[in-house]
């Protein structure tokens, strides 16, 4: 392995602030809060603390609410009890390990009609004084507000917590649950419930909290932070990242992107999942982390296009992440549901059709994909079973095709495709973003990182296996599928995919000197594959140039239109690439010019 590279683990955005300068740590955050209710001039007034599925309660109860000495209504004493709970859940949360349905419930569905109608009765009848309310849903115990603060918390976070044990789900004390089935509650019922409450606050929210680190927390003015989302959604950007371990992990982030050596090896890098991935910025010298989500709840034409917005809703479709198996091992035999499978099971309206680009790869690298000629189904899926039972070999060789894989391949991976990258791969995988939604086949007879045998779907798997997909299709239409579309003097253009059933299309763009590209009504999601370094530019100086390292995946939104990338540094007057994906929405494609 070589140094190094230059890649950026902790991206920030520069962003000013002109409602108060950011609070940093409980003392100060409790002194402008209550200088804030000091300046609030009524006899009564109504505080909000409302919460997002993870904080840590404790800390933030222990470093501001006591100290404030205020009287405190606290909202979970207004939830349906646990077991009422887990009825109005069970359609969601189902009895399978790793799947639920997607849920359409809102904040107030988890309250008692009864104490919250009293609670609130209450609350209206008190004349004068202060009153704090405590905890997820505090907006919804009274009709009036004077102070609103919401503490949030970014998804990948909550993960670790739910690792550690320290948070439990939505209204549940269930902190020493397993982690899984913590994870598929919150994937499917917390989340989606907290997302809807909170995308009522965030126009009207005075001060929002990132307890992200612990005992670290800071507050910035909710018109700030609003004001920073329309910035971000304005420019390029990128995702803060996040890296973890894996049974099949390999070396080559490790070595390449420095990242600590106390983890056996790293399997993912997700460095462009909205849900998942935070965004931080910089008010003056204070870093503010926050859920990249929020930025498509706040800024979803400007950032994702009209017609991407009028399809998906306020969801980022596009999803780009690392998988690493050199000097590891093969990932997981798996295939996708397709979408009508993934609507009827689980509620989702669209699927994680995906693709490989492989960023590197040492020799022997291999991708499976699509099945042999002439097999047999039923005798196949049964020998899968065995494997499952009996902890016995599945001959994968007799009945899926493995095809040699090199640097700047593309393996294209529609839906009931099975597939999986072998190893010595480092692969980009460029999908829609349902990536819960993964049915494995068959795991090489490994244990998890935490000694059990890993979560096997053979049974809804059959059910979306294209059996059709076997050497002669995949081979003319899944790998190398690339055309060139244009080109000129020092750059190339070229189509690589995806599959004509996917809504994500990719452009892969060689150059030597500035070329200029279009967003086309859509979000762009780009990776630089090759070149140390390039610079991303206005025509018109919109927005500040903006530079990428090799590796690194950046967005630019819709609202852009226009754009130039340069190679810039080590890499002028070099070979550069970008792999491009957008959004197929109808709109005539530009081709990149020099």
């Amino acid at each position: 392995m070589t140094n190094p590279l230059k890649y950026n683990k902790h991206p920030f955005i520069e962003v000013n602030f002109l409602n108060g300068e950011p609070k940093t740590g409980w003392i100060s955050i409790k002194e402008s809060i209550t200088s804030a209710i000091g300046n609030l001039k009524k006899s009564k007034k109504i505080v909000l603390f409302d919460t997002y599925q993870g904080v840590h309660d404790d800390e933030i109860l222990q470093g501001l609410v006591q100290p404030l000495n205020l009287k405190t209504i606290y909202t979970r004493d207004y939830f349906l009890n646990e077991k009422e709970l887990e009825v109005l859940l069970q359609p969601y949360v189902t009895d399978d390990e790793i799947f639920g349905y997607m849920n359409r419930l809102t904040m107030i569905n988890l309250f008692d009609t009864k104490k919250l109608n009293s609670i609130r009765k209450e609350i209206e009848s008190q004349k004068e004084g202060i009153v704090l309310i405590y905890g997820p849903g505090a907006s919804l115990l009274s009709s009036a507000s004077d102070l609103l603060v919401y503490f949030d918390m970014p998804r990948w976070e909550i993960q670790l917590r739910f690792r550690n044990n320290t948070v439990g789900n939505l209204g549940f004390q269930n902190n020493n649950h397993k982690t899984s089935l913590q994870y598929k509650q919150a994937f499917f019922v917390d989340w989606r419930i907290c997302d809807r409450h909170k995308k009522t606050i965030m126009p009207v929210w005075d001060f929002v909290v990132d307890t992200t680190t612990a005992g670290s927390p800071v507050m910035v003015n909710g018109n700030d932070l609003n004001a920073a989302y329309q910035h971000t959604a304005e420019r390029p950007f990128r995702f803060v990242p996040f890296f973890d371990p894996g049974p099949w992990g390999g070396k080559w982030m490790m070595e390449k992107l420095g990242l600590p050596k106390d983890v056996p090896n790293y399997a993912w890098a997700f460095d462009c999942v909205a849900e998942e991935n935070s965004i931080v910025y910089k008010f003056g010298n204070t870093f503010f982390e926050t859920p990249g989500i929020n930025l498509v709840f706040a800024q979803p034409e400007k950032l994702l296009g009209p017609a991407v917005h009028a399809r998906f809703g306020e969801e980022f479709p596009i999803r780009f992440d690392f998988l690493d198996t050199i000097e590891g091992g093969n990932l997981s035999l798996q295939v996708h549901p397709t979408t009508g499978y993934i609507q009827e099971k689980f509620g989702m309206h669209y699927t994680q059709d995906e693709s490989y680009y492989m960023l590197d790869a040492t020799e022997g690298a291999t991708v499976y994909l699509g099945l042999k000629d002439d097999i047999n189904p039923t005798e196949m899926i049964a020998d899968l079973h065995k494997a499952q039972k009996t902890a016995s070999d599945f001959d994968v060789d007799k009945y899926v095709q493995q095809w040699p894989a090199k640097k700047h391949d593309h393996f294209l991976i529609p839906a009931g495709t099975i597939h999986c990258s072998g190893k010595n791969s480092m692969v980009l995988e460029i999908s829609a973003t349902p990536y819960i939604f993964t049915f494995k086949l068959w795991d090489w007879n490994r244990m998890g990182l935490d000694g059990k045998p890993r979560s096997i779907n053979i049974e809804h798997g059959k059910n979306v296996i294209n059996w059709s997909v076997t050497p002669a299709y995949t081979q003319k239409h899944l790998i190398n599928d690339i055309t060139t579309i244009a080109s000129g003097d020092g750059w190339k253009e070229e189509k690589t995919g995806l599959h004509e059933k996917e809504f994500i299309e990719t452009r892969r763009h060689w150059f030597t000197k500035k070329v200029t590209h279009y967003t086309e009504g859509s979000v762009n999601v780009l990776n630089l594959v090759e070149g140390d370094e390039v610079i991303v530019e206005s025509p018109e100086n919109e927005f500040t140039p903006f530079k990428v390292n090799y590796a690194e995946t950046f967005v630019i939104p819709a609202s852009v239109n226009v754009f130039t990338i340069t190679p810039y540094g080590n890499s002028e007057g070099r070979k550069c690439a970008t792999i491009k994906a957008r959004v197929r929405t109808g709109i005539t494609h530009q081709p990149i010019t020099g």
